[in-house]
Formats: C-alpha cells, structure tokens, sequence
C-alpha cells in the first residue's frame, strides 16, 4: 500500500435538502474536497438498507444499496422525478442531525414515482443489472415486498409459515401476488447502483479511492438469513437466533456488546466451501477500492451469546473459520487489498492469524498514551493508523474527557507549551506515523466534540445521526489539511 491518507466520512453525514446525505452534488463536492486536501482515500460505512437502530450493521441485506442515499435532484435531472414532488415533502429542517423516521415514512413512495416512469424506459438496462445481480436480487425484492405487506413485521414472524420457510411454491405465488412491489425494489436497486457507480468513477478521476466496510455479521431481519437459513445457528421452531454475537465486557462497555446478530454455521458453509462468503466478498470488492474487514477477530474466535440474554457478559469463546476462510478469499480475490479492523480483544491467537494473512491491522491515536500503548512514532509501517473509528469520540470529545495523567503525557510527548490546544498537533502526529495509511474522522479536522459522535457501542436511539454542515467544508480547511498531509510524507502525487 503506498504511503497515504484519507477521511472516514459516512454518505449519510454528507449535507444535503433531503434529511440525509446522498450520493448527489454533496458527494462529488466531497470527493473535490477531498482531492484538494491531498487525501488518496474516502473512508465509509456499510451502504446496506439500514434496519434495526438504523444502524448500517443491521441491514436488511448484505449486497443492496440504501434507497435512502439515492439522490433526488439527480432523478428530477433525467426526468425520473418533478421537482415540485420533491419539495412537496418535508425532509426536516435540522440541517446537522438525520431524521431517518421522516424519511422511512416517505422516500420508498417517492421512489416509486420514478419507478414509474423509468421502468419500461430503462427496461433493457433493468434486465442487464438483475442477471448481473441474480443471486441476491429476487430474494432481496421479495423479501422488502413482503415486509410491507405483512405490515413490517420481522419475516420469522411472518403469518405464513409457507414463505416464512422460503418454500419455492410460496415463493413464486408472492412474486406473482406482489409483483409491483418486487419490481419497484428491483428498480430502486438499480438506481443505487447507478448513481454510486457514477460517484465512485468520478473518484477515481480525482484520484480518490474508496475504502468500503465489511460488517463480519448480517441482521437476523434480514434477506440473508431468510433466505438462506441454513448458513446460521437459528431454532428450527421458530427461526430465531440460538447465539448472537457481541463483545465481551470491557473498559469502554462494562455489560459487554449484545449486538443481536445471528452467528454463522460454519460447519455448513465450509461444506459449500464458503460459497455465501465468496459471494458477498466479490460483490463488496465490485464497489470498492480497499475492504475493511469488520472485527476481524471473529474470524479466529468470536464471542457467543445465548438469544435470550440482555447482555453480553454471559458468553463464550467459540472458534471461527480462521486462516482457511482467509486464504480463500485470497485466492480468489488476488487483487482485493483488505483492512483488518483488530480492534477490542487481541488475542494471540487473532496476532498470529494477522501475521499470517498478511493484512495491516489498524492502530488508533485514542489507544496510543496510555500505560504500556504503542505511540504513533513506534506503530508498524505495515498498518492503519486513525484517530478513532465510527464508535469512539472524535478527538476533541475524547481530550475532554481524558484523565489529566493521560493529558500530561500527550502534552509531554508531543513538546505542547502550556494552554497549547494539542488537537492538530495529535493529528500531525498521526500523519507523521510510520503507518502506511492514515485515517481521521471529519470530525477531527473540524474540530467537533461529543456533539458529532457517529455511534456509542450498547446503545440504540441516538446513533447514526450526525450530519456535517455545508459551509465547514472550505477551502481555507482542505489547504491545512493538505499541509498536514504533505508535511507528514502523505502526498500522492500520480
């Protein structure tokens, strides 16, 4: 990996008139931005449909887009959309926060607007991108259609226990009975896919990357899991999780992680040698430039907690699939370049299976002072340094709460006078680190607190909210962070 820098920037946090950011004229203004400040990589979270939490790491599928990113006024643009429609609706009117019950309540309608009047037009299109997509596609539309029609419900709860099963008669009977539904769906896919296409070649014309986020779990709500059962430990009576996965009790989560994911049957998808995660790999290494690889540690031992638990302080270790799996994706994927998010529990046994896969890990500023911690001048050039990741404070949140120990050491170390403000000077120093690649939060160079936190891990409600407002992006930002990056040796130049 050459030597580089870059933004984690969620898309929804991105500004826009419609509640959430999209992959509209905000984007590519970003990926200017971007450009401008010298930064080789975008760094975003998981594009699925999000559910549970509005989480994007419960998604209703492992392979579709979220329809709520699709832009607007670029539909309006083609004639997809009347603008009149658009601003008939009310996207809220805080500019900083998303609201994602407002937007539930009425994008899938609009939407079907322009599913209306593009679906025959883009029909030859349509039937190109659903061969291209047949294996998630069908499953996918017809799992959202029957949400709506069984009123949202989780589909183990569904009242036929025919479709609940995925019976292939009850299959082709709710493909013929919901066909409008399926077909808006399939549409809405394909305009996701379009417009993140469009963005993601514009990138690259401004020589960005983007690195995209592989959630090592999927939701039990999910096309995934209905569909394919058989690829988790569930309860064959009722088709809930046996086990769900988290984290166990730590510094930051004293309870522990319940994350409510259902975990994997590794004994049935090694005997399909691993074709379920072949599959969501390629489609992920379609998208992106560079993969992270969620909690890498699952794949040597992951924590397992049983359904019925409130926390996740009652679990057990369990063994994953580890190097094999790895190798795998490897071989069949030679020019896919992974992130290992080693973050939480490092085990020996999970530094061992980062050695031998050959991945850089990823080492984070907020870790770096204290007792016994790595500082960013010792961290290994084969890895990914960051200021903090989408479930730690950005930096100005995390100096204020630190211990005033903490604080003196990060004042010592990097040679601050007193009343010295040490946020750029932390940033400096992680861009000055050995890392081949160096990550900041937005939020860092804007210098945000608590205000601007993505996600506190164990907690539902709050998360996922953030959105950054138009007039922080200037130019007089992009030129220092620029200087900060050509400074620290981060500059690509072809």
């Amino acid at each position: 990996m050459q030597r580089s820098s870059g933004i984690l920037l969620p898309i929804t946090a991105l500004p826009s008139k419609y509640g959430i950011g999209t992959m509209g004229r905000a984007a590519y203004a970003f990926v200017d931005f971007l450009a401008q400040a010298g930064q080789r990589w975008w760094q975003i979270l998981p594009l699925g449909p999000t559910g549970c939490g509005d989480s994007p790491y419960q998604s209703f599928s492992a392979y579709a887009g979220n329809p709520y990113l699709i832009d607007p006024e670029l539909l309006c643009e083609e004639g997809l959309l009347h603008p009149e429609e658009v601003e008939a609706m009310d996207w809220g009117s805080d500019p900083e926060r998303v609201d994602y019950a407002r937007i539930a309540a009425q994008r899938t309608d609009l939407l079907a607007g322009a599913e209306r009047r593009g679906w025959r037009r883009d029909l030859l299109r349509i039937c190109r991108f659903t061969e291209e997509n047949r294996d998630w596609i069908y499953d996918y539309a017809l799992f959202m259609a029957l949400k709506r029609h069984f009123h949202d419900l989780p589909w183990n709860q569904w009242p036929d226990l025919a479709i609940r099963h995925h019976q292939s008669s009850a299959v082709t009977y709710y493909m013929d009975l919901l066909r409008p539904d399926v077909e808006l769906f399939i549409y809405t896919q394909y305009l996701f896919f379009r417009q993140w296409e469009d963005l993601r070649d514009y990138a690259h014309k401004q020589g960005v990357g983007i690195i995209g986020d592989l959630p090592i779990y999927v939701s039990a709500d999910s096309a995934d899991v209905w569909a394919a059962p058989e690829n988790f430990q569930l309860d064959e009576s009722q088709s809930r999780p046996v086990l769900v996965g988290g984290m166990p009790p730590d510094r930051e989560v004293r309870t522990g992680q319940r994350w409510g994911n259902p975990l994997y049957n590794w004994e049935r998808i090694k005997a399909d040698n691993y074709r379920w995660w072949l599959s969501r790999v390629d489609r992920a290494g379609q998208c992106f430039d560079l993969l992270r690889l969620d909690h890498f540690q699952g794949l040597e031992q992951y924590w397992a907690v049983p359904y019925g638990e409130k926390t996740a302080e009652h679990g057990q270790w369990l063994k994953g699939p580890g190097l094999e799996l790895i190798r795998m994706l490897q071989t069949s994927f030679p020019t896919l370049e992974c992130i290992a998010e080693d973050l939480g529990t490092r085990s020996p046994e999970t530094a061992e299976l980062l050695r031998q896969s050959g991945m850089p890990g990823m080492q984070v500023l907020q870790y770096a002072y204290t007792p016994g911690g790595l500082r960013p001048g010792q961290f290994p050039t084969h890895s990914v340094c960051c200021t903090g990741t989408h479930d730690l404070p950005p930096l100005r949140a995390w100096l204020a709460d630190a211990p005033d120990w903490e604080q003196q050491t990060i004042r010592a170390e990097l040679g601050l006078a007193e009343g010295q403000d040490p946020l750029w000077p932390l940033l400096q120093a992680g861009a000055n680190a050995p890392s081949e690649l160096f990550v900041a939060q937005l939020q860092d160079y804007l210098g945000l607190g608590a205000e601007a936190r993505m996600n506190v891990p164990g907690t539902v409600g709050s998360n996922w909210l953030w959105r950054v407002r138009p007039e922080a992006l200037t130019q007089a930002l992009a030129r220092r962070i620029r200087a900060l990056t050509e400074s620290g040796g981060r500059l690509v130049t072809s």
